[in-house]
């Protein structure tokens, strides 16, 4: 049962008014909460009431704060076993984002309008859009952590993100975000052949497998059938070079591989850079390993991970500027940086990997007549090791050809109507 009445009392500035809230929660204990207005009590109280009922309420006195949930929450991650590159991102999104800005808030007090305003704080800070979506996912999950806990009743930030799903994502486009077949064939050429480095190989089962960086860098030999012409896609390595499963289930698949990838690993597993071992030579030089299934594909000059950094700025970079799919690189005025001689200083058009892996969804995707596979949603999902046909069609769909165009209608009215 719940109340609400008006109380008096006597400070030192004079007398005071408030409307005091008292309920009873579902443990039985006797709760109470003060509030300057009658509506902002009647309110409470229908809420509690209901809470009450679904035995759903938190008092505020039950609750802990945003940073004590997040330690809680790091705490269950860290037992359940995560990577230790995936620990380092919670930890860096609770640290330096959310402990800081709303760390001393209770769990109560954390509504729609809080979430709201932490969010554009955190853009205030110049926080890449990318970034704050990936603190809001940290920061729900905190949240939802605690509601399972019974230290508070709702998850706000969930709210926010059915709202604003997809409203600051345009659709990837060909040219700007993904690599065009014109830039792919120049890219290809200019990775010169196996002899030439060890960029060709990596770079071409990029572009035809759509592989993550992180399971290229962990692919092993044993996952590589070049008589079955494909890749079993079993594991990947973090950014500290340790090896896990895929991000999700669906990760382990099976690719099929085309005859330029088949025919480059073939002459690049004769000359990979196998790893050393503890023996040593008469010079004292440690001696490489012979040839095993357990070697890394694209391993770096010592055998081990190869850094991501490395792959990007010492191969996927330098091959665009040579292959010239490149820009002028500009200063923060937008104008063209210049070098010693006065020259534009020319930089790479895609900085990111996943450039090459978009290339590939769009290249399954394509009809044949413009140089794709033409498959099916599911199939384009279970290559890319999608956890959902949805993430596919919600990254990709609107690739997808739509079927109705003028041509396309008119020879199916054709067959329909036998003419």
């Amino acid at each position: 049962m719940s109340t609400v009445r008006k109380r008096t009392w006597k400070t030192k500035t004079g007398l005071q008014t408030g409307w005091q809230v008292n309920y009873v929660d579902q443990q039985g204990n006797r709760q109470r909460k003060l509030f300057k207005s009658k509506k902002e009590a009647d309110s409470f109280e229908t809420t509690v009431r209901h809470e009450v009922q679904q035995g759903t309420h938190v008092a505020e006195s039950s609750t802990v704060t945003v940073a004590e949930a997040g330690d809680l929450w790091l705490g269950r991650v860290k037992a359940r076993g995560a990577e230790r590159a995936t620990l380092l991102q919670y930890t860096q999104h609770l640290d330096l984002h959310i402990k800081p800005l709303i760390g001393g808030t209770k769990l109560t007090k954390l509504g729609a309008p809080a979430v709201a305003n932490f969010e554009d704080r955190l853009r205030e800070k110049g926080v890449s859009p990318s970034m704050v979506n990936k603190v809001m996912v940290s920061l729900s999950s905190i949240v939802s952590h605690a509601q399972r806990h019974g230290l508070c009743s709702q998850n706000a930030v969930k709210l926010r993100e059915r709202t604003s799903s997809g409203r600051d994502k345009a659709p990837l486009r060909v040219g700007t975000d993904i690599p065009t077949p014109d830039e792919i064939r120049a890219l290809i050429a200019a990775l010169g052949d196996v002899q030439q480095g060890r960029w060709r190989p990596l770079l071409l089962t990029a572009i035809f497998t759509g592989m993550r960086a992180s399971e290229l860098r962990g692919l092993c030999w044993a996952d590589v059938d070049l008589e079955a012409r494909c890749i079993h896609v079993t594991r990947r390595a973090d950014r500290f070079g340790e090896f896990g499963p895929p991000k999700s289930k669906a990760g382990h698949r099976t690719i099929p591989l085309t005859p330029i990838v088949v025919n480059t690993l073939r002459e690049w597993k004769l000359i990979y850079p196998r790893p050393l071992t503890g023996e040593v030579d008469e010079d004292g030089k440690r001696l490489r390993e012979e040839a095993k299934d357990s070697h890394l594909v694209f391993p770096n000059g010592s055998g081990n991970v190869e850094n991501l950094g490395n792959i990007l700025k010492r191969g996927f970079m330098p091959a665009q500027v040579k292959a010239g799919v490149s820009l002028p690189k500009l200063d923060s005025d937008g104008k063209p940086v210049l070098d010693k001689k006065g020259k534009p200083v020319i930089t790479a058009k895609y900085t990111g990997f996943h450039s090459l892996r978009h290339f590939y969804a769009s290249w399954l995707i394509n009809r044949p007549e413009q140089g794709g596979l033409g498959l099916n949603p599911k199939i384009v999902q279970d290559r890319l090791g999608h956890s959902s046909v949805t993430m596919t069609m919600d990254v990709y769909g609107h690739l997808f050809p739509r079927g109705d165009d003028a041509e396309e209608l008119a020879n199916a009215e054709r067959a329909l109507l036998g003419a």
